[in-house]
């Protein structure tokens, strides 16, 4: 059994890519091209993690630094680098596209937080 929720690492990933960056390039999110997709990743966490905590409080809040933990940002990076890739010069979307599309798309969330 998988674990996977619409395609996505998990419902966590998915959701927040869905509600908070649905629509969004890369340089929407960081005003530039990002240098890879580590980088937008981490822009990605921050942000999210910025808009939570501006409106949550208490318990509220808690729950939902608890369901950020879960998000894979370097996956939603990926997603966007692949979706955005003609948008800038950062990667041939001809042939890297393939390459981001189809790399291990490994759980760093932890090492994205430290």
């Amino acid at each position: 059994m998988s674990n996977t929720y619409n395609g996505w690492t998990n419902y966590a990933t998915w959701r927040v890519n869905l509600e908070m960056f649905d629509g969004q390039s890369p340089r929407d999110i960081m005003g530039r091209a990002p240098h890879d997709f580590y980088e937008l990743a981490d822009a990605l966490q921050s942000q999210a993690y910025e808009l939570i905590e501006m409106d949550g409080k208490g318990l509220a809040l808690d729950y939902a630094l608890a369901f950020l933990s879960d998000v894979n940002w370097q996956e939603i990076a990926k997603h966007q680098m692949a979706d955005y890739a003609d948008d800038f010069d950062l990667i041939d979307a001809d042939e890297d596209r393939g390459v981001l599309e189809s790399a291990a798309w490994y759980d760093t969330s932890a090492e994205l937080k430290g």
